[in-house]
């Protein structure tokens, strides 16, 4: 946590499905992953499927979105693809592997998605005055963007190494921005199909920073000379209708399962519940801006750690209410609990492709529990963790509770390979803070994991987001891959194929792809397809970004990642 862009500030501040065509059961977390009677029947783990010709089509092995031109402000064009980097830190590649391997699971990730609603009371766009990068112009495509990733997860022909028909998705956390109720709406729908209007407030028109006459953000559609437009982000008629206009998702073509995230369970993805929050967010006053030596200060406060309430945010945001706009009210902007998230997760309204409560069951809700295993095929594991602190804190950790569930877990499943899933990356994960709701109960880092999951050799690796960037580590036994969001360039997902190469090793083949956007993009194209593709673009041009940063080297984006069998 370095250099301050909105990303930055806001991490600072039971039905069983059957994947189509693949007979394993994918069973919804009681703790307990069973095998399924038509997965048991497999005693290599092998999935009972002919595999399709191995194909790159549609990933970023063929082609990747590429900046072309000069200037402040670059259009994307297509470029070359990323060539696939084996790693041997844990194991040799031993040749003809390809010629043995078979599949034993293909999944993909998505992971940061932040589902925004860009016009709540409750967002904190007033750091920008601190640095460029605490507000993103992009965020008001999220929706869009959203289904245009899960149109091409739903084209890919399978995993691109062994063309194995993709199982199912998680996501990996901060599915939604703002801890909203109605950005949980959106989120549950976009996954699941249907149509999402991502507007809120007044349904007549658009009440946010982008319509403020503010020279601090990008004001698509008035000739102001705002400071995006001198980087230059182009003057669009009609943008913020099409922003705020009805989208369409197919959903997920797949069983989808889910994890949650800082920014799911927290406002502004810090704060921990509180009634100021609930008020805020559901109210009619909306603050834009604030002196930039106030914003500096409180930055500073946010990055420290030690205001989990979000106390001095608060203090200035009634401090700066005569500032503040008058918008249009809307209940549906109000903070979701941990019971809430779980409950919308079980509406059978957002089953999609399965299963009811993508992963959570009614023994989670009826435990206010937001952690689970479950089954991925013949013998592998999946286990997703809660690594939020209500208590307050960007940072993560779990309780000691979970911990032991976890241990229990691990040995409970000693012969089958695991994957386990989090929102946070292990370096992620330093707070400490205890949870009000278990005041006795100690916290643990991510050292403190990463050395529990290395005790357990079936662990073949953690898997997950938050920082926005892809990196990819060796753990001894196992490998931590972190993948960049959907949100900041380069706006990624990641397919991951498991395999036993029959040598001794197993592989973990990982490919990133993009959304099914264009690259090349058309100012004059204000379609739901056009818009997705200015979402890549302007993620790229977003000030205080780094694409370079966040697409991470070579070795942390396509890969072949080798570990030993067990």
């Amino acid at each position: 946590m370095t250099a301050l862009n909105r990303r930055n500030f806001l991490l600072a501040s039971g039905t069983t499905a059957v994947t189509a065509g693949l007979g394993i059961a994918l069973v919804p977390g009681s703790g307990d992953a069973k095998a399924s009677p038509a997965a048991a029947q497999s005693a290599t783990g092998r999935l009972p499927v002919v595999p399709a010709a191995p194909s790159t089509a549609g990933t970023t092995l063929r082609s990747v979105a590429a900046p072309r031109g000069s200037g402040s402000y670059r259009r994307l064009a297509d470029g070359p693809g990323w060539s696939r980097v084996t790693r041997t830190e844990l194991a040799p590649a031993r040749s003809g592997r390809a010629g043995r391997r078979t599949a034993l699971a293909c999944f993909v990730q998505f992971t940061d998605l932040h589902i925004t609603d860009v016009q709540s009371p409750l967002r904190t766009e007033f750091f920008r005055a601190a640095k460029p990068g605490g507000w993103r112009p992009q965020e008001a495509l999220t929706v869009a963007g959203a289904a245009a990733m899960i149109e091409r997860v739903n084209a890919l022909r399978g995993g691109p190494a062994t063309g194995t028909p993709i199982a199912f998705a998680m996501t990996t956390g901060d599915n939604t921005d703002n801890n909203s109720q109605l950005e949980l709406k959106w989120f549950l729908k976009v996954m699941s199909g249907g149509r999402i209007t991502p507007n809120s407030g007044d349904a007549s028109g658009y009440e946010g920073v982008q319509d403020s006459g503010l020279k601090l953000f990008w004001q698509p559609e008035s000739t102001l000379r705002d400071t995006d437009k001198q980087h230059g982000f182009p003057h669009l008629a009609g943008y913020l209708a099409a922003a705020t206009r009805e989208v369409t998702s197919p959903g997920l073509s797949v069983p989808w399962y889910s994890t949650v995230g800082n920014h799911d369970m927290l406002s502004s993805g810090a704060y921990a519940h509180g009634s100021f929050w609930h008020d805020l967010a559901t109210g009619s006053r909306k603050l834009q801006t604030m002196p930039a030596a106030e914003a500096q200060r409180l930055v500073k406060v946010v990055q420290s750690g030690k205001d989990p309430k979000g106390t001095a945010v608060r203090d200035a945001i009634k401090a700066y209410a005569a500032k503040a706009r008058t918008v249009t009210a809307d209940e549906r902007r109000a903070p979701f609990t941990p019971h809430g998230y779980l409950a919308a997760h079980l509406d059978p309204a957002y089953k999609g492709a399965g299963p009811v409560g993508h992963g959570y069951s009614q023994a989670n809700l009826d435990e206010d529990r937001l952690y689970y295993s479950f089954r991925i095929s013949g013998d592998v594991v999946g286990i997703s963790l809660d690594t939020t602190d209500r208590g307050g804190d960007y940072r993560g950790s779990i309780g000691t509770a979970q911990l032991r569930w976890l241990e229990s877990t691990l040995t409970a499943h000693a012969d089958e390979t695991v994957l386990v899933f989090s929102h946070h990356p292990s370096w992620g994960m330093s707070n400490l803070v205890r949870d009000p709701a278990r005041p006795g109960e100690v916290r643990h880092g991510g050292d403190e994991l990463v050395a529990a999951l290395r005790r357990h050799r079936n662990v073949a690796a953690w898997i997950n987001g938050h920082s926005h960037r892809n990196k990819i580590v060796a753990h001894g036994s196992f490998w931590e891959v972190s993948t960049a969001s959907h949100i900041d360039f380069p706006q990624l997902a990641r397919v991951i194929e498991l395999t036993d190469n029959h040598d001794g090793t197993i592989s973990l083949i990982a490919t990133l792809v993009e959304s099914a956007a264009p690259h090349r993009t058309d100012f004059a194209d204000l379609s739901q397809t056009g818009v997705a593709a200015l979402y890549r673009e302007f993620s790229f041009n977003a000030q205080g970004a780094d694409p370079a940063d966040l697409t991470g080297a070579a070795g942390d984006r396509n890969v072949e990642l080798l570990l030993k069998k067990r």
